[in-house]
């Protein structure tokens, strides 16, 4: 499991008002060059941006909701600051605060401020509201709460996200004169400039040694995926279900994360929890984590709880599969995501696999209402970014060139 869970009191950390550092780190181009350095990304595209330079200069409040594939999105936002020539605050889970020193640093310096992805964080949410409402600078919100790790598939949003649009329409509303919000939906898009064969073969016979197998490479890569993809589930079945399980892929997964969510929810909930799995697990989360906290328990109750945190953790990456993912269409950029999954699920490490081309796409604003529609079956605005992104998310995957 990786280091995303921090054992100690949350504290908000507020967001840097201040431009000059952004301004220094964005005229130094940084965020390209250390994105160039650690993960072998060439070229960052911004499509586009006029949209965002229309709304800035309307005075409008802005909110961007980009889908979040990789963990190197909230850097190459930056190039999208730097060409539309404006500052971005950004909501950043709390654990970002807590890789290093520098990036720390860095990320607040930019403009990101903390929310603890394991509670319920007023003051990130009130903070987002206010600076919405304020328009001086775009907000940035990953809807989907954590990274999907599938540029081609939009994983399910927070509700959250309309909400805080929403009340800070209501503020703007009252101006005199009043004043809109709008959000921009972001599509983000990586294409993989490499040889995917021989990158493939690299990471599948890591796996297949790992699995004591020889190298399978008298199979059709696709076929040796899906060897490889098979054995990778039965082991997790094996381990959480004692024997392996039958039956299509979606079932599989299906039952295998209801299998580690349910009990938990029932012992923390007393019922089955709804929602998507994202939602279940932060609902899980937020129980688990306060006691552990503040020091209350014993080792052995500690212990329990970190072995049903990686149960949870588990749940979630899960998730990260769609099960006709590569049926649905077989490009190069989702064979690569799938078998960095494999390795990185595998191995809590993926190596860096480049070069890389990202598009940053800004789609054009969606007015938002103070009032929601109570009579709606879901909220409207939710609904209107979720079409948009998944739109863009279509017509950017078909950039992507089918596996030959």
């Amino acid at each position: 499991m990786q280091n995303i869970i921090i054992e100690k009191p949350y504290q908000f950390i507020p967001p840097f008002r201040g431009t000059y550092w952004s301004t220094l780190i964005k005229a130094l181009n940084i965020p390209f060059r250390h994105l160039r350095r650690t993960a072998d990304i060439t070229k960052i595209e911004c499509r586009h941006v006029e949209r965002l330079r229309k709304s800035i200069d309307a005075g409008h409040g802005i909110l961007l909701t980009p889908n979040h594939p990789r963990t190197t999105d909230p850097l190459a936002m930056g190039t999208l600051a730097a060409d539309a020539r404006c500052h971005f605050y950004a909501m950043a889970s709390w654990h970002l605060f807590h890789q290093s020193r520098l990036v720390a640093w860095a990320i607040h310096k930019m403009g990101a401020f903390s929310v603890h992805r394991e509670g319920v964080d007023r003051q990130a949410i009130n903070t987002a509201i206010e600076l919405l409402a304020e328009a001086k600078r775009p907000l940035v919100i990953f809807p989907e709460g954590a990274t999907s790790r599938t540029n081609d598939h939009l994983h399910a949003l927070l509700d959250g996200v309309a909400f805080i649009a929403r009340t800070a329409a209501k503020k703007r509303a009252k101006l005199d004169p009043p004043g809109k919000v709008v959000v921009h939906p972001i599509g983000i898009k990586y294409l993989y400039q490499g040889d995917i064969h021989k990158t493939a073969d690299d990471i599948l016979t890591d796996i297949e040694h790992r699995l004591t197998w020889g190298p399978q490479r008298e199979l059709p890569l696709l076929q040796r995926m899906r060897k490889v993809g098979s054995a990778l589930l039965t082991l997790k079945e094996l381990e959480h279900l004692g024997e392996a399980q039958h039956g299509k892929l979606r079932e599989r997964i299906n039952g295998l994360m209801d299998r580690l969510l349910g009990p938990l929810e029932q012992e923390w909930f007393g019922k089955l929890q709804d929602g998507g799995v994202v939602s279940r697990v932060k609902g899980l989360r937020m129980r688990l984590l306060p006691e552990m906290i503040t020091g209350g328990l014993t080792h052995e109750e500690r212990q329990h709880r970190w072995r049903q945190l990686s149960q949870i953790y588990l749940a979630q990456q899960l998730s990260c599969y769609p099960p006709d993912y590569l049926i649905q269409r077989a490009t190069v950029d989702r064979v690569l995501e799938t078998l960095e999954r494999f390795e990185e699920d595998l191995t809590d490490k993926a190596r860096v696999n480049g070069p890389m081309h990202v598009i940053i796409e800004v789609d054009e604003p969606i007015e938002v209402s103070p009032d929601r529609d109570r009579k709606a079956p879901v909220d409207p605005l939710m609904e209107a970014i979720k079409i948009r992104l998944e739109t863009m998310m279509r017509e950017l995957g078909e950039l992507s060139p089918l596996l030959t």
